[in-house]
C-alpha cells in the first residue's frame, strides 16, 4: 500500500531513524515535535507487530492530547478503516496486531499488568517524575524485537531530571552533552541517545500570528520566552506568579468596567483553625489574557453559619461560586443556605495543572483593597527538596486565595499557545512542506 505524507523537513530523519534505544526530543512551542513523535509510531506499528505505550503523567490529560492526535494523522493519511481507535479501554488496534496502549503515572498499579512493551512513548516527560521514568524502563522489554523509549518535552528548569539525566548533573559530576551543543547542531548523537531539538521556525505551516504571540512572551514572561521561543533550558525564577501586578482599586473597576466580554468568577477555599476562609471575586479579559482580582473575603476562627451571615450578599446576587470539593458537607450547608455553589473539579495532578493554567495569564492585576491576596501572591515562590530543587506544586506558604483562584477558574482554560488550533488547511493536513513530497525510505514520505 502505498502512503504519501508530508511532513516538515528538519523531522526527516528523525521519523525513518530506528538505530537507537533512547529519542530525546526537546524544543519550543509549535514545532510539531509531538506531531512526528506520533507519526513515527505509526509507521512503525503499520510496519512490524509491535505492541506501544503512551504515557503522560495525568491520564486524563491525554485523550485530548496524544490519542486525538494520533487519530487526526489516521484520519488525514486515510488510514481510519483500518486502524481503529477505542475509548474505553483507550487503545489503538493496526490490522497487522500491533497495539497502542495508554496509561497514566498517577495510576501506577495500571503498569504492573503491561507484557511485550517494545516502545515507550513519554510525552511531556519533564512532567513525570524521575522515579516513573525508572519504573518505564523496567517495562521496556520484549524477547526479540529492538526496545525504544522516545521522550518528548518542551524545556524546563535545569533542576528537572530530563537534564540532569541526558545533559549533565553537575552535583553528581555527570557530563553527556552540552545543551548549547544542541541548539547549534539541532541533531545530536550521543551515549545511545537521538537528541532532537526544533523551534516554532521549523514548523513550516505556522502562521505568522502565532511566531509574534511567542515573541511577545519577551516582555511578560522571560522564563516562559526562553522555554516556548527558544526551546531552552534554563535557571526558572522561583517567583510562582512574576506577571502579578497591583492597582488601585478605581483603576480595576474602570479596567473591569471596559472589558467587551467580562467573564465573571468567584473561587472559595475552606478553613478555620490556621487556613482561612478566602473567597474571591474576579474577573477576565479573555481578549487580552488578563485577570483581575477585586474582592476577597479572609477570615480563620469563624464557623460557617457566621460565615454565611458576612457573605450573605451572594444569597442575593445568586453569583456562582466554586468552592473546595474536598468539603462536600460545606457545600452542602451553603448550598441548604440559598448560596449558589458547587464543587470544584480535583483530580490527581490538578494542583500542578490549576498553577500552570493561572501561569498562562498575560497579566493578573489585582485591586489595592485584597490586601491578603497581595500579602500572599506577589512574593509567593516555589518550595525546593532537599536538594534544593523546585517542587512545581508546593510554595513556600500555604496560598489560600491561590486556591480560591484554581476554583473560581474551574472549567475556564487560558488559551495554551502551545494546545492552539489553526483553520489553515494546509497546515492540517500536512504540517510540513507543501510541494516537497521526499521519496524513499531515508530522507522520504513514500511507504
Amino acid at each position: 500500500m502505498l502512503i504519501e505524507k508530508e511532513v516538515n523537513p528538519s523531522f526527516e530523519d528523525f521519523i525513518f531513524n530506528w538505530d537507537y534505544k533512547f529519542y530525546f526530543l526537546v524544543g519550543g512551542y509549535g514545532s510539531s515535535k509531538s506531531y512526528h513523535v506520533a507519526l513515527k509510531l505509526i509507521l512503525k506499528l503499520l510496519q512490524e507487530k509491535r505492541t506501544a505505550l503512551v504515557v503522560r503523567e495525568v491520564f486524563d490529560t491525554i485523550r485530548d492530547s496524544c490519542y486525538s492526535l494520533l487519530e487526526e494523522i489516521v484520519t488525514d493519511m486515510g488510514l481510519d478503516d483500518r486502524i481503529k481507535f477505542t475509548a474505553s479501554p483507550m487503545q489503538v488496534k493496526f490490522p497487522n496486531g500491533s497495539k497502542i496502549i495508554f496509561k497514566g503515572m498517577d495510576k501506577p498499579s495500571k503498569l504492573k499488568s503491561i507484557n511485550n512493551v517494545s516502545i515507550v512513548w513519554i510525552e511531556e516527560c519533564s512532567e513525570v517524575k524521575y522515579a516513573g521514568f525508572k519504573e518505564l524502563l523496567g517495562r521496556l522489554r520484549h524477547p526479540s524485537l529492538s526496545l525504544h523509549m522516545i521522550l518528548s518535552t518542551n524545556p524546563v528548569s535545569k533542576d528537572n531530571w530530563t537534564y540532569k539525566h541526558f545533559f549533565r548533573n553537575d552535583k553528581k559530576k555527570i557530563f553527556i552533552l552540552d545543551d548549547e551543543e544542541l541548539y547549534k547542531k539541532r541533531i545530536v548523537i550521543t551515549n545511545k541517545t537521538y537528541y532532537h531539538h526544533s523551534l516554532a521556525d521549523d514548523n513550516l505551516f505556522l502562521p505568522k500570528s502565532y511566531i509574534e504571540q511567542l515573541d511577545e512572551l519577551k516582555t511578560y514572561d522571560p522564563d516562559l520566552y526562553r522555554i516556548a521561543r527558544k526551546g531552552r533550558f534554563g535557571v526558572n525564577g522561583k517567583r510562582v506568579l512574576p506577571q502579578f501586578e497591583i492597582a488601585p482599586h478605581y483603576e480595576v473597576l474602570q479596567a473591569i468596567g471596559n472589558i467587551r466580554n467580562p467573564i465573571r468568577r468567584v473561587g472559595f477555599d475552606f478553613g478555620f483553625e490556621k487556613s482561612y476562609n478566602a473567597l474571591i471575586r474576579m474577573c477576565i479579559d479573555d481578549d487580552k489574557k488578563i485577570l483581575y482580582i477585586y474582592w476577597e473575603y479572609y477570615k480563620n476562627q469563624m464557623t460557617d453559619d457566621r460565615t454565611a451571615v458576612e457573605i450573605s450578599e451572594f444569597k442575593d446576587t445568586q453569583e456562582q461560586i466554586n468552592a473546595d470539593s474536598a468539603e462536600p458537607k460545606t457545600i452542602k450547608y451553603y448550598r441548604q443556605q440559598g448560596f449558589n455553589i458547587r464543587g470544584a473539579k480535583k483530580f490527581q495532578g490538578s494542583r500542578l495543572q490549576n498553577t500552570k493554567k493561572v501561569k498562562r495569564f498575560k497579566k493578573i492585576i489585582c485591586s489595592s483593597n485584597c490586601t491578603n491576596t497581595i500579602a500572599e501572591l506577589k512574593d509567593l515562590t516555589y518550595a525546593v527538596d532537599k536538594n534544593g530543587e523546585i517542587i512545581e506544586d508546593e510554595f513556600n506558604i500555604d496560598p489560600h486565595t491561590f486556591s480560591s483562584i484554581w476554583y473560581g477558574l474551574d472549567g475556564y482554560e487560558v488559551a495554551d499557545i502551545k494546545e492552539q488550533k489553526y483553520d489553515d488547511s494546509v497546515y492540517n493536513k500536512g504540517r510540513g512542506l507543501k510541494n516537497n513530497v521526499y521519496h524513499g525510505r531515508k530522507g522520504g514520505t513514500v511507504f
